[in-house]
C-alpha cells in the first residue's frame, strides 16, 4: 500500500483534544448526532478523521448484507433480511469493523442515494436496487471534507436520512428504502462559505479548531509528520501502544455506557443553561445530557459529574445559541461554569 494511504496513528496527532474528543464520543455513542469540525487548512481536520480508522471497534452484522444490518436489532433490519426472518430462515452472523465512508462533494444524487432498474422492476415485477453511498453507511461513519460546498439537493437528503434513519428512493412510482444510520462527520474552512442553519443544527457537537500557537507544540507537530513521511511503519509501531491502550478505552465506555446516570439535579442544571445561554429549542438540552453521559462512560465513571456537562456544554450549545442583531452568539464557557457552580448537585 503506498504510505500516502496509511492512516496518521489517532495518539501521535498533537493538540486539538476537543476535536479528537468529540470524535472519541461519537464512536463510543453513536447515537450522539455527528460532529462538524470548523477550522483553517493545516490543522490536521481530515488527519483526524482518517484516524479514527485503526481504532473502530468491531460489531456484529448480517453475513453477505450490504447494508451490514445487526441481526440483534429486527427493528432497523433492510427488507431482504426482514424477509429472511419471516421465512424463519436464520441470518448469519459475522464481525466486522465500523468504517469511514467518504461523500465526495461532486457525487451525484444517484451516487449517494443509489438507484434503482425501472425498466427490471416494469418487465419483471422485481425491485433491483443499485446500494449508494447511504447504503454503504448504515452503522458506520459518513465522512463530507467540505462539507459547507455541498449542493444544496444532497444536503437535503442527507438531512432527511439523518433525521429518519431511512434512506428512500423513489423513480417513476416506484419506491425502496433501506436503512441509513450513521455518523455524520464533516469537517469544512469557513473561509470558503457557511452552512445552511438547517444542516448545522443536525450536527450534535461542532469544534472550532485553529493552529497552536505554543511553539513547542508546533516544534511537536512538525517533528511528527516528519517522522511519519520518513517511516510510516516505524513512526506507527512507536505508537501502537498508545493505540492499543485507546482501543481498549474506548470498548470498555461502550460497555459501560448503558450504566451511566445522573441525578435529578443534573436534569434540572441542563434545563437552566439552555435557559440561560438563550438556546434555540431543545434538541441542545437533550445533546448535552446524552453528551455528558458519554463523556463519563469515556472516563470510565457509571455517575454524570457538573464537570462532564460543562465540557459536554462547549460541544454541543455554541452553534445553538440564538444571535440577536449587532452580536456574534460567541460561547462564553466562564459564564455556563458560574451557572453550574451556583448549582450544587447531589
Amino acid at each position: 500500500m503506498n504510505q500516502a494511504n496509511r492512516s496518521y496513528p489517532f495518539t501521535a496527532i498533537v493538540g486539538q483534544e476537543q476535536m479528537k474528543k468529540a470524535l472519541l464520543l461519537n464512536i463510543i455513542n453513536p447515537l450522539l448526532g455527528g460532529v462538524l469540525i470548523r477550522g483553517e487548512k493545516g490543522t490536521a481536520k481530515s488527519t483526524a478523521v482518517r484516524a479514527l480508522v485503526e481504532l473502530l471497534p468491531q460489531r456484529i452484522q448480517v453475513d453477505g448484507c450490504i447494508f451490514g444490518c445487526d441481526p440483534i436489532d429486527s427493528s432497523s433490519l433492510c427488507s431482504q433480511c426482514k424477509d429472511k426472518l419471516k421465512n424463519n430462515e436464520l441470518l448469519p452472523e459475522t464481525f466486522g469493523n465500523m468504517k469511514v465512508i467518504d461523500l465526495p462533494i461532486s457525487a451525484t444524487e444517484d451516487r449517494v442515494v443509489g438507484s434503482l432498474d425501472i425498466e427490471h422492476a416494469i418487465k419483471k415485477g422485481q425491485k433491483r436496487f443499485e446500494p449508494g453511498i447511504l447504503a454503504q453507511a448504515n452503522r458506520n461513519i459518513l465522512y463530507v471534507d467540505e462539507v459547507n460546498l455541498l449542493e444544496d439537493h444532497i444536503v437535503d437528503v442527507l438531512l432527511d436520512s439523518a433525521a429518519m434513519g431511512v434512506n428512500t428512493i423513489e423513480r417513476e412510482g416506484v419506491s425502496y428504502s433501506h436503512p441509513s444510520k450513521f455518523i455524520l462527520v464533516g469537517t469544512m474552512n469557513p473561509e470558503e462559505g457557511d452552512l445552511r442553519p438547517q444542516f448545522l443544527d443536525r450536527f450534535s457537537m461542532v469544534v472550532d479548531v485553529l493552529g497552536e500557537r505554543d511553539k513547542q507544540t508546533r516544534i511537536e507537530v512538525i517533528k511528527n509528520r516528519l517522522e511519519y513521511e520518513k517511516d510510516y511503519k516505524e513512526f506507527s509501531e512507536s505508537f501502537e501502544a498508545e493505540q492499543k491502550s485507546l482501543r481498549e478505552q474506548i470498548l470498555i465506555a461502550q460497555k459501560i455506557l448503558k450504566d451511566v446516570t445522573y441525578e435529578e439535579s443534573i436534569l434540572e442544571l441542563t434545563a437552566r443553561i439552555s435557559i440561560e445561554m438563550n438556546v434555540d429549542g431543545h434538541r441542545a438540552d437533550i445533546a448535552m445530557i446524552k453528551t455528558a453521559m458519554t463523556i463519563a462512560a469515556l472516563m470510565g465513571r457509571k455517575m454524570v459529574s457538573k464537570e462532564d456537562l460543562l465540557e459536554a456544554a462547549e460541544l454541543v450549545l455554541p452553534h445553538r445559541m440564538r444571535k440577536t442583531p449587532f452580536e456574534e452568539g460567541a460561547f462564553n464557557v466562564d459564564r455556563v461554569s458560574k451557572i453550574i457552580n451556583e448549582i450544587e448537585v447531589a
